[in-house]
């Protein structure tokens, strides 16, 4: 038990610390002139990115502890899932700030005249009552059944975040694919937990969405 203690003093730290890494990254090259030609861009990129995996390796969690037996995970989930909001508050941040300079008018117009804005908007908000919720006493005040309900909404903000990115890249869509391609690899692994524990709800969800 004091093995697993003292691991647990360790691993939270170090994680915390690798999670402000790309922060620091991106003030150093900030620091030293390297943001390239158009560094508003390439700020609010890096950011967006970073939320992007942030909420991935939020999902990612349950998998691997469900396929390595490894419980402690579970210890760093919220931690993952703060961090992905903390990127989400200063892509939006670089955005009102950088590129909009706090004017509100300007703000609400764009967010209402360019779809993929809106839909990053849309996340963003989406993201707050998450965070807000994210302690222990939230949980007991809302109970598990309806805050497991409301946390459902992580999967909705990382389709709308890539539905954010494909349309800002428009060309290139790689990078917004992959995040694709493992946000359905997670979304298609809780399905089939789903289905093996309740086959008759799950299919009747499935006939739900056919056309």
């Amino acid at each position: 038990m004091e093995q697993k203690q003292r691991i647990r003093l360790v691993v939270k730290p170090a994680l915390f610390i690798l999670a402000l890494v790309p922060l620091a990254f991106l003030v150093y090259r900030a620091l030293n002139n390297d943001l390239g030609a158009n560094p508003i861009e390439t700020i609010n990129r890096y950011t967006g990115d970073w939320v992007l995996r942030f909420l991935l390796l939020t999902l990612a969690v349950t998998p691997l502890r469900r396929l390595t037996g490894w419980n402690a995970l579970l210890r760093y989930r919220r931690m993952l899932g703060l961090f992905a909001f903390f990127y989400a508050c200063l892509h939006f941040l670089s955005y009102a700030w950088l590129d909009q300079y706090f004017v509100l008018a300007d703000i609400v117009k764009d967010v209402a005249k360019r779809p993929y804005i809106t839909v990053g908007f849309a996340c963003f908000l989406m993201l707050i009552p998450l965070a807000a919720t994210s302690t222990n006493a939230m949980i007991r005040r809302l109970g598990a059944r309806r805050w497991q309900a409301l946390h459902r909404l992580v999967y909705l903000i990382g389709a709308g975040g890539i539905v954010h990115f494909l349309w800002l890249v428009k060309s290139d869509l790689r990078e917004p694919l992959i995040y694709g391609a493992i946000l359905t690899l997670l979304l298609g692994f809780r399905l089939w937990r789903r289905a093996r524990r309740e086959p008759g709800v799950v299919a009747a969800t499935v006939r739900q969405a056919l056309p």
